[in-house]
């Protein structure tokens, strides 16, 4: 089992506070995730977003972070929170990257920047030695992101989207850390 840092701590980057999520970013994540461009990228999260599932979800971060199955940031520009990146499923020394942002922070390079503080997190501090990443097929700017993290293309693969309501081809991605 990964021990992840206890008690979680924030990361700064340039412009960003990258800090653990807490149960009341449920609703601030729950405006964002109803952006259907936001949703559609995402494999997992229903459309229009459930406020009760969101909030369960959230509230269960700590307890995934204790445990050493996830750690999850609050991406925070300023005041606002405007996303979220993290590393979930962590097992056996790998996990999965993931990250979305608000709309409006779109093309700013916040993603890259939140992705590669993370990345480095799971290296240096969570011990992890492998990360997987995945991304929706109509998804180019996921993908020059994680070229750009040095993530190696491993293939395509056919996955149910919840938001989308259909089967969809994934680009699935690893790195060595």
């Amino acid at each position: 089992m990964t021990m992840l840092p206890c008690p979680p701590r924030a990361l700064r980057t340039e412009r960003l506070l990258l800090r653990p999520t807490c149960a009341s970013d449920a609703d601030r994540a729950f405006e964002i995730l109803n952006d259907w461009e936001v949703a559609r990228m995402l494999r997992l999260v229903p459309f229009p977003p459930d406020r009760h599932e969101n909030a369960k979800w959230f509230a269960d971060h700590q307890r995934e972070w204790e445990a050493g199955q996830a750690c999850r940031f609050s991406i925070v520009d300023g005041e606002k929170m405007i996303g979220l990146v993290d590393i979930d499923g962590i097992d056996r020394h790998e996990g999965t990257l993931g990250y979305w942002l608000d709309r409006a922070a779109w093309g700013c390079g916040y993603a890259l920047e939140a992705a590669h503080a993370v990345t480095r997190f799971a290296a240096e501090d969570a011990g992890l030695r492998k990360l997987k990443a995945s991304h929706a097929h109509d998804n180019p700017a996921s993908r020059r992101i994680l070229a750009r993290l040095g993530f190696v293309h491993l293939d395509i693969v056919e996955r149910f989207s919840r938001p989308r309501n259909e089967t969809i081809s994934q680009w699935r991605y690893v790195k060595a850390l």
